[in-house]
């Protein structure tokens, strides 16, 4: 299932982590090369893609405690993307506001998600 129209939401947490990063890395696919862009969306790549992998970990979890943390590394992965998205955003012109914003929506929507399930899980 993908979400190629971006208005119907995507309740599959699994997809919907998958298709965030592959969103990322279309995204950091149409940005200027440089030094500092290529720097940060390597880091970026690497949290965006940490979410839904840490999360489908937590989803095959033999105990409580395991899912516990890997959902939180996932919470902690999706704080991270935003702030390599807002930099990039910020060192980047305006063509790359709108689709870097949209992306920092879906992360901040990750997290609080994420959040949720850490706190109906305790």
């Amino acid at each position: 299932m993908t979400n190629t129209n971006k208005q119907t939401p995507i309740y599959d947490l699994e997809e919907r982590t998958f298709q965030f990063a592959k969103d990322v890395r279309i995204f950091l696919k149409s940005l200027p090369k440089s030094i500092s862009s290529i720097e940060d969306g390597k880091q970026l790549i690497r949290s965006s893609g940490s979410i839904g992998a840490n999360y489908i970990e937590a989803n095959e979890s033999l105990s409580k405690k395991d899912f516990l943390m890997r959902v939180k590394i996932s919470r902690k992965e999706a704080k991270e993307s935003i702030y390599w998205l807002r930099l990039l955003s910020e060192i980047n012109s305006d063509e790359f506001i709108m689709e870097s914003n949209r992306l920092i929506t879906e992360a901040i929507e990750l997290k609080k998600i994420l959040s949720s399930i850490i706190e109906k899980s305790r």
